[in-house]
């Protein structure tokens, strides 16, 4: 990929997204639901970075087994996280982050939720390139690490199933609201579900980095993961969540967390148990 195609692609992309979250920005000025927002940007993220995927930059044109395997790994990404999305929208009603940034933000509410969307928009272009990267990787062969790429997805897909459901039995199990999952996945690692999330994206630097000089710009597509590490450890992923468990769940989860790693699962602390 040139870097005009990708100037190109990039723009395109940040068209579709800003266009979506503007969208998904009045849905939820109408409803007052600010979870609205997280389920336009999966889909909006999702379609533009399939419609960027099957994009025709060969002459002639033709569709390279990486951008069907791309295409696939990004549409179960979406629809898996963007279903989740819609039923915990609509279960759950307003999520809870957004109503207090609504309530700390008063009149000015409107506006400054439109340009947090947009802001959402930017973040998605930098997961649409990393994709479009992997895509596009003109290399006519089929190497090793693109072999690799989906037992990488299909390990994060199925683990992240996985420890969905440990912690749907075990809230079923344990109608005590300050029970802690510890048990499963979620032994080994506090938000197993944000692990394997992010483990997902590792597989489009995977396809994309070319060593050969085939796709220079390829490194760029490590952004993607950097970017969902980023955002899950230190913004808007785990710090409050824990933050919430240890105000309801108290000496419990603190011990769980003295005892399992936060992110990445590791064997727990025997001084602990």
């Amino acid at each position: 990929m040139s870097l005009l195609q990708l100037v190109n692609i990039a723009a395109i992309a940040g068209v579709l997204l800003s266009a979506g979250m503007a969208i998904a920005w009045w849905v939820q000025d109408r409803t007052g639901n600010g979870g609205w927002l997280d389920v336009f940007w999966t889909f909006g993220v999702g379609i533009a970075a399939v419609s960027i995927a099957v994009l025709p930059l060969t002459d002639p044109p033709w569709l390279h087994v990486r951008q069907s395997m791309v295409v696939a790994f990004v549409s179960v990404w979406a629809l898996r996280i963007g279903i989740r999305r819609v039923i915990r929208t609509y279960g759950l009603g307003d999520d809870q982050r957004y109503r207090e940034l609504i309530s700390g933000w008063g009149v000015q509410a409107s506006r400054r939720m439109f340009w947090m969307a947009q802001g959402q928009a930017a973040a998605g272009l930098i997961l649409v390139l990393s994709v479009a990267l992997a895509a596009h990787n003109p290399d006519p062969s089929v190497r090793i690490q693109d072999a690799l790429a989906p037992m990488i997805t299909g390990i994060a897909i199925v683990a992240g199933v996985v420890a969905d459901e440990q912690l749907r039995r075990f809230k079923a199990a344990h109608v005590h609201a300050r029970a802690v999952c510890d048990t499963g996945l979620w032994r080994w690692s506090r938000h197993p579900d944000y692990f394997f999330e992010w483990m997902a994206w590792l597989a489009y630097p995977m396809v994309a980095v070319d060593l050969s000089g085939y796709n220079p710009y390829g490194w760029l597509s490590l952004l993607g993961p950097v970017f969902m590490y980023w955002v899950f450890v230190v913004v808007s992923g785990l710090q409050p969540l824990e933050q919430y468990m240890s105000q309801t769940r108290g000496e419990a989860y603190r011990r769980y967390q003295r005892r399992t790693s936060r992110f990445f699962p590791l064997p727990p602390s025997p001084s602990e148990q």
